[in-house]
């Protein structure tokens, strides 16, 4: 297992650091290392969790600076799926392009690839005489195993809390 100093993207984050002025620290260098060793979509409770789990003790509001630094540093992206809390993934993954499939009833996170969208992308931006930059589609729903569990959805659409006669 590397340390969080031989893991290369931390040394792009110390990187970053030292390029703002800013001291490059253990704890630092820990929260990235949880970061950029997870494919996962974590939370501020998972990258503790991890933390505590090499017995790195490593408080909550350390934390979330570090990932405010991260998310600056554009190396981490920051999420939110409506969950009531962000999650984090690294910038830097095998397919860095990518969309989220979100579970509402467990909170799994799904990424997938679509090679649809690029041109889907470029044809509504002519339409519209628009120049995106960057775009992002998460799609809500039931996975899988929460299907296979029997959960199920009911229909929900607006209702106005005022009566109308």
């Amino acid at each position: 297992m590397t340390t969080p100093l031989e893991h290369p993207f931390t040394r792009l984050f110390n990187r970053y650091l030292r390029e703002q002025g800013l001291p490059v620290t253990h704890q630092r260098n820990e929260v990235a290392a949880t970061v950029f060793g997870s494919e996962d979509h974590l939370s501020v409770d998972d990258i503790e969790r991890s933390l505590r789990e090499r017995e790195e003790r490593i408080g909550k509001a350390t934390i979330y600076r570090t990932l405010d630094l991260l998310v600056k540093s554009r190396l981490v992206e920051e999420h939110d799926f409506g969950e009531g809390f962000k999650r984090y993934e690294h910038r830097l993954s095998r397919s860095p392009i990518h969309q989220h499939m979100v579970c509402i009833e467990c909170g799994h996170v799904e990424e997938f690839e679509s090679p649809e969208l690029p041109a889907i992308e470029a044809r509504t931006a002519r339409e519209f005489g628009f120049r995106p930059t960057r775009h992002r589609l998460e799609i809500y729903g039931l996975c899988r195993s929460c299907q296979e569990a029997g959960v199920t959805l009911t229909p929900e659409g607006l209702s106005c809390p005022i009566e109308v006669v």
